[in-house]
């Protein structure tokens, strides 16, 4: 178990330290951070910042891993989508994301600006946080298709379909002041919706929006053993 004598302990925190810092940094002064004001609101140096990033894209994915983990936490950790019915499931997830960007939309807008508009041609840009959700997504989605042997062939270009319009419509969602949380869960989630049961409906699977997941998955999985 790791103590504070352990190196990779403390590495790990200090870098966690200038993450938290960075995020503090972005959201109160916009998605242009200098590495000198992230090192002050750390109370660090410079020299330091650098002895635990290797440059800049290193921190930046840093901040973009966090901002993903949090996503996947609020969105999808700890929930069953299998109790739920499909809209009211996607409803929460969506919601879990809407959460993470409406508490720091400037890091959204900075993790936006990295991979659109690279500093430095030669750095390579930060972890991909859409293409991040959107495997995670996947691999839930997927585990939920295997359990009724249903052809999961193609769910990766749906989920990045999906995620993708979820992070194109944040942009018109920040810009938008009359548009609030609440309505861009609900734009979005029925967006996102659409996009998925066309690919289910391509499978000719008939997930019904309003009935337990759970529910759909057996019936399915019954039609689907051969009768006795």
């Amino acid at each position: 178990m790791p103590t504070s004598r352990d190196p990779e302990a403390r590495r790990t925190r200090a870098r966690e330290e200038f993450v938290d810092a960075t995020f503090r940094v972005i959201d109160a002064h916009g998605p242009n951070p200098s590495m000198n004001d992230i090192a002050r609101e750390a109370g660090a140096t410079k020299p330091r910042l650098y002895r635990q990033f290797a440059d800049k894209a290193d921190l930046y994915s840093a901040v973009a891993q966090r901002m993903a983990d949090e996503v996947y936490t609020l969105a999808v950790s700890d929930f069953n989508f299998l109790l739920d019915a499909p809209v009211s499931a996607l409803r929460h997830a969506i919601s879990g994301y809407a959460d993470v960007v409406g508490r720091h939309p400037n890091v959204f807008r900075f993790l936006a600006q990295s991979r659109s508009t690279p500093e430095d041609p030669a750095v390579a840009p930060p972890l991909d946080i859409g293409r991040d959700i959107a495997t995670r997504f996947a691999t839930v989605a997927k585990t939920i298709l295997d359990s009724v042997d249903a052809d999961t062939s193609g769910i990766e270009y749906a989920c990045r379909a999906a995620v993708g319009a979820l992070l194109a419509a944040t942009d018109l969602w920040l810009d938008d002041t009359e548009l609030d949380a609440g309505d861009f869960v609900d734009q979005l989630t029925a967006l996102v919706w659409g996009l998925l049961d066309a690919f289910l409906q391509r499978k000719e699977i008939d997930l019904d929006d309003d009935v337990p997941i759970f529910m759909t998955l057996a019936e399915l999985k019954a039609g689907a053993e051969p009768a006795e």
